[in-house]
């Protein structure tokens, strides 16, 4: 979610006049000659003069006294009220209706419900989260901005950092609930009460999905036998019995052809079948026709199938076994609060991260 267009403008208002006193005082970049010379830098020079100003946040105390710029005294207690800003390392974590969840990379991690300024985080640091970024959040009208400068870290994270972050979410949940004002509340978080929910009237029963499901498994693993391994075969049943086990599910609706040409052009998009390289090796369209599927049909089954179940190219939990070696989010783990490759790491730590069920083998077994 975003600021609105007239909060934005006075937000960039008030951070371009701090950057530019700042810089007066510390002469981090030359050339500054004017607040609005601070939005023309390149990003590098913004992040340095930002990180001074984390050091040396007393400044900001002294442009209130000071207010070389002649704010408003609404606009003053706005800039004061960043002596209460919250830097350091975060996951943006989840979109969420409202913000986005920035869960900070501490022991104790919070969660904070963060708004965009004037483009979407998605626009900023893509759609496959989480992402791990340096940010500086400021508080803003009774809610939580970032300073509109991100310093992201090129890291894929594996399942075991996905599901290790999940946990932390929602221990920060319980903790301090999602913090959406700053300073957050020193006390201990008590959930408002959930109005009582109307009784809702139950749905008319439904067809049994069970005999779709197995006509789907059939067709699957026909396909398999005859182009592709039975290692394709058994993660396409996987995938077909996850579909049938959704309430409800929606296999119920559509052709059983077409819902197993999604399932095999799913799993043969994660793990590169179409890749000329890989044995085995087939073309996504020639799946679309063996199932005797339109190809816009088969491409837009699969990528309902993908958002369904929030599937990702490398996802892990749908790479074939003889793949997983070549897959590197399979094996990034958090190891001392930094993210490494485990197989860079000691046996001893090859072992926890098993025994953890955090990967699928311990790889210096298979060296």
């Amino acid at each position: 979610m975003l600021l609105c267009q007239q909060d934005a403008q006075l937000f960039f208002k008030l951070h371009k006049a701090l950057m530019y006193f700042v810089n007066q005082r510390l002469q981090v970049v030359p050339n500054v000659g004017s607040p609005e010379d601070f939005s023309r830098l390149p990003p590098e020079m913004g992040l340095k003069l930002r990180d001074a100003l984390v050091e040396e946040a007393d400044l900001i105390e002294m442009f209130v006294d000071q207010n070389p710029a002649g704010l408003l005294d609404d606009e003053v207690d706005i800039v004061l009220s960043w002596r209460n800003q919250v830097a350091g390392d975060f996951y943006i974590f989840r979109e969420l209706k409202k913000y986005t969840v920035f869960l900070s990379a501490d022991k104790q991690p919070v969660a904070y419900g963060v708004l965009a300024l004037t483009q979407p985080f998605e626009d900023l640091i893509g759609p496959y989260l989480p992402v791990l970024t340096k940010a500086v959040l400021l508080p803003f009208k009774n809610q939580i901005v970032y300073d509109g400068l991100l310093s992201s870290y090129r890291i894929s994270f594996g399942a075991g950092i996905r599901r290790s972050l999940n946990v932390s979410f929602k221990e920060a949940k319980e903790r301090h609930g999602i913090v959406t004002s700053l300073p957050m509340s020193a006390g201990p978080f008590v959930p408002r009460d959930k109005p009582q929910a109307k009784p809702r009237p139950k749905p008319a029963p439904k067809e049994d999905t069970s005999d779709a499901a197995r006509v789907i498994l059939g067709l699957i693993d026909q396909f398999c036998r005859e182009h592709l391994n039975e290692e394709y075969a058994a993660l396409c049943r996987k995938l077909a019995e996850k579909l049938a086990r959704k309430r409800p599910s929606p296999l119920a609706s559509g052709r059983p052809n077409t819902w197993a040409c999604g399932i095999v052009r799913t799993i043969g998009w994660v793990n590169f079948l179409d890749d000329r390289s890989q044995k085995p090796h087939m073309k996504l369209t020639d799946i679309d026709k063996a199932f005797g599927v339109g190809e816009s049909t088969g491409q837009g089954k699969a990528m309902l199938i993908r958002k369904m179940l929030k599937i990702r190219s490398f996802d892990p939990d749908w790479t074939l076994p003889s793949r997983m070696e070549d897959n590197p989010i399979v094996w990034m783990l958090e190891v001392n609060g930094f993210p490494m490759d485990i197989r860079h790491a000691p046996r001893e730590a090859q072992e926890i991260a098993f025994a953890k069920g955090l990967i699928p083998y311990i790889p210096a077994d298979r060296q």
